[in-house]
């Protein structure tokens, strides 16, 4: 036992480090980097290596560092330096540099990009520079010396590719047209070259033995030779007018080439115009876009603001139920008192009503008159007051209420009359402001319950309430609450608070604000 215990602290480090192994261990292949970053203050690069990583605190990355072809296309005709426009399919060869600087660098581009990324990525400048070199040459040379063109695409591309990190192995110019089929026409016109000297020199040799003929016989060949002589000329005349000819064709052709190229710069124009419409269109339709994700966000804003409402006028309404039905067990206290009194009063009238009898019949000799002139008030009195115990104890606090409504007008006109007179009028509670909320809210759910005709309570807590305004008060009838709003000092996020703070004072916010009942500063 005390073997394990002191081999336990020598086995988890074991342990420890063969789960790292395990969790860790990486293997590249030959055309693919692995890029292991983290906790090392440079990443360690493996290509057809293993590695070990450590789990959770560092990561892996990959960037393809195979041989990749990309066809380079010229993507319409581009005129040459003879203004003749090509259309040029190339293939390169390309791969990211594996030297530290090359590897650095195609970090910073092509992480973890798939081949098909890779190729989008560097296709455009390739044909940018293509088309900028096929403007610089003439069709003879593309046509003579491909591999030349091709060399010197790849020399002028190489310069932006090492700013990526890539370098191209090898570009190949696959196929060259034009949109006159001119490059036929040269081949056609080296046959004419060809053919044309083929025929001199049939006809040197045609005339070399004509001249030995005629030599042999030139006494009896003289008409011969003269009318050798003539085909000849007719052979140079006839020469002659095909050169003219030739010189027309030309004249026209190159006519037809001044005309193509000034049709090639008006379409040319045109892309470029179209290009710069697409442009704007794409601003305008980001800046839609960002004014779109401003309105979602504004809903977002508002409808927090809604919930946050919705939420404080429930707790409202369940603070006002619980206060409702305290006031209700208060009114059936009070009611039992006064039935109590009532009572009480009934029985005293009875007895002062006994008392009295015995007094008129112990009196009778000094006043019968006067004594049943006290009964009888007497008896009236009681009466009255068992009169209104009974109507007390059958309508309960409804009379209570009825008599009260019916007294108000009298009591408000002779309230109003002093207050006519006096200039500010300051309203005070008990120095509580959870007293001054109930009383709020109790005014606010009699009103909704319909055992008050009225009540004067704040327009947010009206409009919480679902209740009809049917009058406001006045700035000089009284002060108005105003509701501050401030970026804290040591709030956990000032940019975003005052962002808020910043919409509080939109026309928006304002109209949110007096939709529920608040009314904006000036």
């Amino acid at each position: 036992m005390d073997i394990l215990l002191k081999a336990i602290p020598i086995a988890i480090p074991v342990i420890l480090v063969i789960l790292i192994f395990l969790m860790g261990y990486v293997k590249a292949p030959p055309d693919v980097a692995y890029i292991i970053s983290g906790l090392r203050k440079h990443p360690k690069v493996l290509i057809g290596k293993a590695g070990i990583k450590i789990p959770f605190l560092e990561r892996v990355d990959k960037l393809i560092v195979r041989q990749i072809s990309i066809d380079i296309k010229s993507e319409g005709y581009i005129p040459t330096q003879d203004f003749i426009g090509v259309d040029v399919d190339a293939v390169a060869k390309v791969r990211v540099m594996t030297d530290p600087e090359g590897i650095q660098l195609a970090m910073k581009n092509f992480l973890n990009m798939t081949e098909d990324d890779f190729n989008r990525a560097i296709v455009d400048s390739l044909q940018g520079n293509m088309r900028e070199i096929i403007g610089t040459i003439t069709l003879k040379e593309i046509c003579n010396d491909r591999k030349k063109f091709g060399d010197e695409v790849q020399s002028k591309a190489q310069t932006d590719m090492n700013a990526l990190g890539i370098q191209i192995i090898s570009c190949n110019i696959q196929r060259v047209t034009d949109e006159n089929s001119l490059i036929n026409s040269l081949g056609q016109d080296n046959m004419s070259k060809i053919q044309k000297d083929a025929a001199i020199a049939k006809a040197e040799a045609e005339r070399d033995i004509a001249i030995a003929q005629a030599q042999a016989a030139k006494a009896s060949n003289d008409a011969q030779v003269e009318a050798d002589m003539h085909i000849a000329q007719k052979q140079n005349d006839l020469a002659i007018k095909q050169s003219e000819l030739k010189v027309q064709e030309d004249t026209k052709r190159a006519e037809a080439d001044a005309a193509y190229t000034i049709q090639q710069q008006e379409q040319q124009r045109s892309i470029e115009t179209a290009t710069v419409n697409a442009q704007i269109a794409k601003t305008e339709r980001e800046a839609e876009l960002k004014s779109k994700e401003v309105e979602v966000k504004k809903q977002s804003l508002d409808a927090e603001v809604r919930a946050a409402a919705d939420a404080d006028r429930y707790r409202k309404e369940q603070e006002a139920q619980a206060a409702l039905y305290q006031r209700q067990k208060d009114a059936e206290a009070v009611r039992y008192e006064q039935e109590q009194a009532a009572e009480a009063a009934k029985k005293a009238a009875e007895a002062a009503r006994f008392a009295k009898e015995q007094e008129a019949a112990g009196i009778a000799a000094v006043g019968q008159a006067e004594a049943e002139a006290i009964r009888a008030k007497a008896l009236a009195e009681a009466e009255g007051i068992d009169k209104k115990a009974e109507a007390m104890k059958k309508y309960g606090e409804a009379a209570v209420i009825e008599m009260i409504m019916n007294a108000l007008p009298e009591i408000a006109k002779n309230v109003a009359e002093p207050l006519s007179k006096v200039d500010k009028i300051t309203m005070y509670g008990e120095g509580n402001s959870a007293k001054l909320l109930e009383d709020i809210i109790n005014g606010t759910t009699q009103v909704s319950e319909g055992t008050v005709d009225c009540g004067v309570i704040y327009a947010t807590d009206a409009f919480s309430a679902g209740l009809t305004v049917v009058d406001e008060a006045t700035a000089e009838m009284c002060g108005q609450v105003i509701y501050p709003a401030a970026v804290m000092k040591n709030s956990a996020n000032p940019d975003a608070a005052k962002a808020f703070l910043d919409f509080l004072s939109t026309d928006e916010a304002m109209a949110c604000f007096e939709a529920v009942g608040f009314s904006p500063m000036a």
